[in-house]
C-alpha cells in the first residue's frame, strides 16, 4: 500500500470530480468531497513521514519507466508543499457549506465542489508529477477550475475578474508550453530529471536560453511576481471568500515551486546567475513589488483588497529569495512558501466568515466589530500577528532567514527593505485592526453583529494556532526546507 502513495495523492479528489457532479444533494456532495481532500491529506502525511530522512520516492505509471513512460517524484520540497495544500483543503473544506450557502448557488454547490476537488486534484499533480508537460497540463486544469471558483460568486465583479485571469492565465500558461516545447526540441525528452542532466551542456545554446526566458515570463505570470501581478487583486477580493482562502493559500504558492524546481532542478543555476544573470532583474522585481504591494494594502478600504495587495508584496519576499539564491535565501523563499500559505488561509477565512454575516468586507461599514465578535477579530489579529512577522508566529520565521540571507551578502539596502515592509504592514494591519477593535460600531454592525459560524470559526482558530506553532516548533518547516535547498543546490544539508 505504501508504495502506491506517490499516486493516491492525486487519485482521491481526480476521482472525486467527476462523481461529485453526480451528488444533486449538497450535503451528500460536500461529505464525499470532504472524505476525498482528507484522504489526499492523511496520504500527503504518510509521503512526508518517507522522504522524512530525505531521499526521493519514484512511481512510474503503469510500470514504464521515463523517458518512455511518465513518472510521479516526491522528494522533500514538494512533500512539504503537498502538506501545505492538502493541508489547507482539509480545513477549509469545513467553512464551505455556509460560505456557498450566502453565495446563493443553491444546487450548483456540486459543481462548486467539483470545481474545487479538480482544482485541488491539478495543484496536486503540478506539484508530484516528474513529466515538463505534465506540469503545462495540470496548469491548464488548474487555471479553468481556478476561473470557475473565482466566477461563481454572487458579485458581477467577479467574473470581470476571472476574464481577467483567464487573459493572464493563458498567455502565461503559452509562455510555459513554448518553453517545453523548444526544450524538447533541443534535448529529446520532456522527463525532468533527463532535462536536468542534458541542459547544462546547452547552456551556450540559443534555443534553451529562449526556453528559459518564456518559462520565466509564463512562470512570472502564475506566480503574480511583479510586474505582471495585476491579475491577482481582482481575483482575490472579487471571488467568493472561501474561494480565495484556498486560492491564496494554494495557487500561487505552487507556481513558485514550480519556478524553484525548474531554475534549480531543471535548467541549472549556473545559467540563471552566472550565463544570463536573471538574479539582478528578480532582485529589482522584487524590490518594487514589496514596496509596491505594501504602500497600495495601505489605501484600500476593502479588507479582502488589503490581502490581495499584501500578496503581492508577501510573494515578492519568495521572489527576493530566488534572487538571494543562498542556502538561507532559498531555506527562506521555502519556508514562506508554507507560512504565508497559513497566514492568508487564517485570514482570508476569517473574512469568508464575516462576509456571511455582513455580505460585506468593507473596512468603513465593519468598525466596531470586535465589540460584538471577539472571537471572530480576535482569529483575525492572530493572522495579522504572522503576517507582519511578530517573533513567535510562523511569519517571523520566514522573514528572519530572508533578512540573515541579504546581510551574508552584505545588502544592507535589501535589509532595509524588509524592515521597511514589515513596517508597512504593521501599518494597514493596524489599520484594520484599530478600526475593528477601537472605533464605535457602525448601524449595520449593530444591528447584525455576532460571531462567524462555527463552522467557520473553528477552521480559522485552527489555523491561527497552526500559525503559533509552526512559529515556535519550526522542525516540519525548516528541516523538510533544509533537505529541499540541499537538494536543489547539491549540498549537504
Amino acid at each position: 500500500m505504501s508504495a502506491q502513495l506517490p499516486i493516491l495523492v492525486i487519485l482521491w479528489p481526480l476521482v472525486a470530480a467527476p462523481l461529485c457532479t453526480l451528488l444533486h444533494n449538497r450535503q451528500v456532495a460536500w461529505m464525499f468531497s470532504a472524505v476525498a481532500t482528507w484522504a489526499s491529506l492523511l496520504t500527503a502525511i504518510g509521503l512526508y513521514i518517507q522522504t522524512s530522512a530525505g531521499g526521493e520516492l519514484v512511481y512510474e505509471l503503469g510500470g514504464w519507466p521515463p523517458p518512455w513512460g511518465i513518472s510521479v517524484n516526491i522528494d522533500s520540497l514538494n512533500a512539504l508543499v503537498l502538506l501545505l495544500i492538502t493541508g489547507m483543503a482539509s480545513v477549509l473544506i469545513f467553512a464551505f457549506p455556509a460560505s456557498l450557502t450566502i453565495q446563493w448557488l443553491g444546487n450548483r454547490a456540486r459543481l462548486y465542489y467539483t470545481a474545487y476537488l479538480l482544482c485541488l486534484a491539478s495543484l496536486i499533480g503540478i506539484t508530484i508529477t516528474g513529466d515538463a508537460f505534465n506540469v503545462f497540463v495540470f496548469l491548464e486544469i488548474s487555471s479553468l477550475s481556478t476561473y470557475a471558483l473565482v466566477a461563481m460568486g454572487r458579485d458581477r465583479r467577479a467574473q470581470v475578474a476571472a476574464f481577467r485571469y483567464l487573459i493572464m492565465g493563458t498567455v502565461g500558461a503559452t509562455f510555459i508550453l513554448i518553453s517545453v516545447g523548444l526544450l524538447y526540441m533541443v534535448t529529446g525528452t520532456l522527463n525532468m530529471a533527463d532535462l536536468a542532466e542534458r541542459i547544462p551542456a546547452l547552456h551556450d545554446n540559443r534555443v534553451v536560453r529562449a526556453a528559459f526566458g518564456f518559462f520565466i515570463i509564463g512562470a512570472g505570470v502564475k506566480v503574480a511576481m511583479f510586474p505582471m501581478h495585476f491579475w491577482l487583486p481582482g481575483a482575490y477580493s472579487y471571488a467568493p471568500s472561501i474561494a480565495s482562502a484556498f486560492l491564496a493559500a494554494t495557487a500561487t504558492k505552487v507556481a513558485v515551486y514550480i519556478m524553484l524546481r525548474f531554475v534549480f532542478g531543471v535548467f541549472g543555476a549556473d545559467l540563471f546567475f552566472d550565463v544570463l544573470a536573471l538574479d539582478q532583474v528578480f532582485l529589482l522585481f522584487a524590490t518594487v513589488g514589496i514596496v509596491v504591494g505594501s504602500l497600495a494594502a495601505l489605501y484600500k478600504d476593502d479588507i479582502k483588497a488589503v490581502l490581495a495587495y499584501s500578496s503581492v508584496a508577501q510573494l515578492a519576499y519568495m521572489v527576493l529569495g530566488i534572487a538571494v539564491g543562498s542556502v538561507s535565501g532559498l531555506t527562506a523563499a521555502v519556508v514562506h512558501i508554507f507560512n504565508h500559505g497559513l497566514i492568508k488561509a487564517a485570514l482570508f477565512i476569517v473574512l469568508a466568515g464575516i462576509f456571511v454575516r455582513f455580505q460585506c468586507t468593507r473596512l468603513s461599514e465593519l468598525a466596531g466589530l470586535g465589540k460584538y465578535a471577539p472571537w471572530t477579530v480576535g482569529a483575525f489579529g492572530v493572522g495579522a500577528m504572522s503576517l507582519i512577522g511578530i517573533p513567535g508566529t510562523a511569519g517571523f520565521i520566514s522573514k528572519w532567514y530572508l533578512l540573515l540571507s541579504v546581510l551574508e551578502h552584505h545588502w544592507w539596502f535589501m535589509a532595509l527593505v524588509i524592515i521597511g515592509s514589515s513596517l508597512l504592514a504593521l501599518a494597514y494591519m493596524w489599520r484594520v485592526i484599530d478600526a475593528l477593535w477601537l472605533r464605535e460600531p457602525t448601524q449595520l454592525v449593530q444591528e447584525r453583529g455576532r460571531e462567524a459560524p462555527l463552522n467557520m470559526l473553528i477552521p480559522a482558530w485552527t489555523l491561527a494556532a497552526a500559525n503559533f506553532f509552526f512559529g515556535i516548533d519550526t522542525t516540519v518547516t525548516l528541516g523538510a526546507a533544509s533537505r529541499a535547498v540541499a537538494s536543489l543546490l547539491g549540498v549537504s544539508s
